[in-house]
């Protein structure tokens, strides 16, 4: 992406530092604290964008410029929800814009269901009986890392907007309670996962990444929660003779939705999001400069780099990579960005760091039996209204 940047515009000179993600909150931190915040930073929406808002120059003058007026129509819905996740009240500014995009989503392994004669589940009573009828093989019915606080957070997001969609955020936002029935009743859903035996035995001790990952990619799971972001496991721009044979051009892979719970929604709810977006300091010396770079990168030939690799999905519809390496990877490719993302609806995220948190924890706790879904509840209501308190 730089490369690109660079080859097209002489003279210009970028230099990248890239950190892992405990690392890099650190920097952040210490970089905001001493005026030496990057003239470009990658950031997540909601908390960490609002974290760092007093150091960013709003963009939608940039995008604008760049783009025309009209240049909101050029992202997914979503993404520019998210981009103003946090804002202060009456504050319209876009202090980052997407530069990926993503669904939560279900992966299966598409030769296990056809070797077993098996039909991806739909719903909750198919899910089960999958599990039931498959449970003792040589792979994991349904694979859960939930060891990851992320993972617990998204998987109960798409069963809590299935049973009543948007309640969630409303209980967020304050003008409902976590404890709401149908908010206690998803509750209780993801606890059917451990106490049903859908998730396999050890769940709550498997990581998401490498270990769950990589297993998944090794044949030895039929399902796992991920999201769009696993077609990178076919990227067109690797030595092919690399990758798995399962990621292989996405063949041995099938995305679903979540399945629909009983007296829920009648069709699954799209949950996802920003992966990460691009702010900029607003005590860069070359404001113009680092416009043009954040703009090639969302939607530019920078941009276009990173599409080839399929990192993730693009937040600007429209964009494809430049090589597909199977019509199976085309057509999963296709569904992500042309069906789904237009009709991504509920955030993955929550705007608040602490109640993520305490999300996340009080999932584990109700997983390990340690709380009742009622008891998670009102924990987790404890945390809401602190910080509704300020």
């Amino acid at each position: 992406m730089i490369a690109a940047f660079e080859d097209a515009n002489p003279g210009s000179k970028i230099d990248a530092t890239i950190f892992n993600y405990p690392e890099y909150l650190v920097d952040l931190q210490t970089r905001a604290s001493s005026n030496t915040f990057p003239d470009i930073v990658g950031l997540q929406p909601g908390a960490l964008t609002q974290q760092y808002r007093n150091n960013l120059l709003p963009l939608q003058d940039c995008a604008a410029e760049v783009w025309g007026d009209d240049w909101q129509d050029k992202f997914y819905p979503i993404g520019l929800e998210q981009a103003r996740a946090g804002n202060p009240e009456g504050d319209d500014n876009f202090y980052s814009l997407p530069i990926l995009v993503q669904s939560v989503n279900l992966w299966a392994n598409s030769e296990i269901f056809e070797e077993t004669g098996q039909k991806i589940p739909q719903t909750w009573d198919e899910l089960a009986s999958f599990v039931a009828d498959t449970k003792g093989g040589d792979f994991a019915p349904f694979m859960l890392p939930a060891k990851d606080g992320w993972l617990r957070n998204v998987v109960f997001l798409q069963i809590a907007n299935n049973i009543a969609p948007g309640l969630v955020y409303e209980a967020e936002a304050g003008t409902a309670k976590w404890t709401e029935p149908e908010l206690v009743e998803a509750l209780t859903y993801w606890q059917k996962l451990f106490t049903d035996g859908i998730a396999q035995d050890g769940a709550l001790g498997l990581d998401s990444y490498p270990t769950g990952a990589n297993q998944f990619e090794a044949g030895n799971a039929a399902i796992i929660p991920l999201g769009a972001w696993w077609i990178q496991q076919s990227d067109p721009t690797k030595d092919q003779s690399t990758i798995p044979p399962l990621s292989l051009g996405m063949e041995g892979y099938e995305p679903f939705l979540f399945p629909t719970i009983p007296g829920g929604s009648a069709e699954p709810q799209l949950v996802g999001g920003i992966d990460v977006s691009l702010g900029i300091s607003k005590d860069t010396k070359n404001p113009d400069l680092a416009c043009k770079v954040l703009t090639d990168w969302i939607a530019g030939a920078g941009a276009q780099k990173l599409v080839n690799t399929m990192n993730d999905l693009p937040a600007v519809q429209g964009m494809a990579p430049e090589e597909f390496t199977s019509d199976k990877q085309k057509e999963i490719w296709d569904l992500f960005v042309n069906d789904w993302m237009p009709k991504v609806k509920y955030s993955r995220y929550f705007n608040d760091p602490k109640l993520d948190q305490a999300v996340a924890d009080n999932l584990a706790a109700i997983a390990a039996g340690q709380l009742t879904p009622e008891q998670g509840a009102e924990a987790i209501q404890k945390v809401q209204d602190a910080i509704s308190a300020g």
